[in-house]
């Protein structure tokens, strides 16, 4: 293998060099031995964290679910109505479970780590908030669990693609991932539906963003380097939001001199955007901003999520570029019609729970995105969605 070269097991053997001593025992466990959990919580019950629960059910898993009220339709595994917000609640609840999966806002998972830490348990969430992964990163150091935070779709499922892609480069000059959850059928100026969490949406478009650019890494403004992309023949606008890259800032700094993340939306969105959070000054309003943002347009059923991911590089002397463009339409899983942004989430961060599980991840310290080998992800009984309910030209 040439030295310079970055394949997956590169990642892979980077991560568990990086771990703290606590996290020693990781290696004999990324190498096959098992150290197989069952019991898992999974905290908010919405459509995400539903069918999170239902799939973790599936897949031979005592789960757990919790939420400040019961879910109206049967369910297959055990529910719960508590408030998170209570420590004594959330204490007694980790302390019969082996790992906890939280589906909450993101606001919500700081405390949440902590007591996972303190229990000693595995810790999964979807959060694209940095500060909030920075903190969990300290947590892992000290954990006696694995601390695996941002295993949504983005950051989660495209950083694991965007370090597939650069597999194999001698030297990798860039990585591009973007990733778009819109309506099939977009309506009016803004082409948008509130399928996503509107807080998420608004922290998104609001906070500043990772980047390296030319070897440099840096932060830049959110809702700018508007570039035009195609998937499927559908024109779609690209710009920077945050929180997309999740870690690979710090992986991948001085290895690529070119990494980022753009959501993607139906052209005219960003100038609206920028328009309504800049001119209209509802930047200072972010809470009001999301109420007014559903109420104008509320989630749809017939959504599609649009990944597109490139990375280009030289290998044996001549530059190359890789390229994993998809489609994701609404499936059914479970007897139900799931949209494309529920089932890609939750498929993203249950095919991960089940790499644990099944001891082809580390058990201990801190799980970075970008180190999860993709054909493995793929292999995993969950993880196999994203085959077999891909469009694409491939």
């Amino acid at each position: 293998m040439r030295p310079e070269a970055i394949p997956a097991v590169f990642f892979y053997e980077f991560f568990l060099l990086s771990q703290p001593h606590e996290a020693s025992a990781a290696a004999s466990t990324a190498m096959g031995v098992s150290m197989s959990f069952k019991r898992i919580a999974v905290l908010g019950l919405g459509k995400v964290g539903w069918l999170a629960a239902t799939l973790l059910h599936e897949g031979g898993f005592e789960v757990t679910g919790v939420d400040t009220q019961l879910p109206q339709a049967e369910v297959p595994f055990m529910c719960r109505v508590g408030d998170i917000s209570d420590p004594a609640f959330v204490t007694e609840l980790l302390s019969g479970a082996e790992a906890v999966l939280s589906c909450l806002p993101y606001h919500l998972n700081i405390e949440l780590a902590r007591a996972a830490h303190v229990a000693g348990i595995h810790y999964f969430d979807l959060t694209e908030d940095v500060p909030t992964t920075n903190l969990i990163l300290e947590l892992s150091r000290t954990s006696s669990g694995l601390m695996a935070p941002q295993c949504g779709l983005a950051p989660g499922f495209v950083g694991i693609v965007g370090a597939s892609l650069a597999d194999g480069f001698d030297a990798c000059r860039s990585i591009r991932m973007r990733v778009g959850a819109l309506p099939q059928n977009p309506t009016g100026l803004l082409g948008y539906a509130f399928n996503w969490s509107p807080e998420g949406v608004v922290n998104e478009y609001l906070n500043d963003c990772e980047v390296i650019e030319g070897g440099v890494r840096k932060l830049v403004s959110p809702m700018e380097w508007h570039e035009t992309v195609y998937v499927e023949g559908v024109k779609l606008e690209a710009f920077t939001t945050s929180g997309g890259l999740g870690t690979m800032c710090d992986t991948l700094h001085g290895k690529v001199d070119n990494l980022d993340y753009k959501t993607m939306r139906y052209p005219g969105h960003m100038e609206l955007m920028n328009f309504f959070f800049h001119e209209l000054l509802m930047r200072e309003q972010r809470k009001l901003a999301g109420e007014i943002l559903t109420n104008a347009k509320p989630p749809v059923e017939d959504d599609v999520v649009y990944v597109h991911v490139a990375a280009e590089g030289t290998q044996a002397g001549s530059l190359r570029r890789k390229e994993f463009v998809r489609a994701y339409y609404p499936i059914e899983i479970a007897g139900a019609r799931r949209t494309a942004i529920a089932w890609t989430t939750s498929a993203s961060v249950v095919a991960v729970i089940e790499m644990v599980r099944d001891g082809k991840l580390p058990a201990t310290g801190f799980l970075h995105q970008e180190h999860i080998p993709l054909d493995v992800f793929l292999q995993t009984p969950t993880g196999s969605l994203f085959k077999a309910s891909a469009s694409s030209r491939h």
